[in-house]
């Protein structure tokens, strides 16, 4: 097994058009995870991150938090084994 985790969430709230995305990109660059950061079409914000799962879970704590601007309701989280797919964190359009 992978001694990296993959994180996968959903964060709904007022999290759009408050710099969120960027935000998160560096959150994640910051932990040294990979991964990527989207808003979804219903208002929310999928993320999905790679790394150490030490490193995931602080990332976890930062999502319920998000930008000072931002509002999270709740952030629906799963983990899996990582995949290896990433090689950065980028946001996606």
């Amino acid at each position: 097994m992978s001694e990296n985790t993959r994180l996968h969430a959903i964060v709904h709230g007022e999290v759009q058009g408050v710099s969120f995305r960027a935000n998160t990109q560096r959150e994640a660059v910051r932990r040294h995870l990979t991964g990527w950061v989207r808003n979804l079409w219903d208002g929310s914000v999928e993320v999905v991150a790679e790394g150490s799962l030490a490193a995931l879970e602080e990332f976890e704590r930062y999502l319920h938090r998000g930008p000072a601007m931002a509002e999270v309701e709740r952030v629906d989280v799963t983990y899996s084994e990582a995949t290896g797919e990433f090689s950065s964190f980028n946001i996606r359009y």
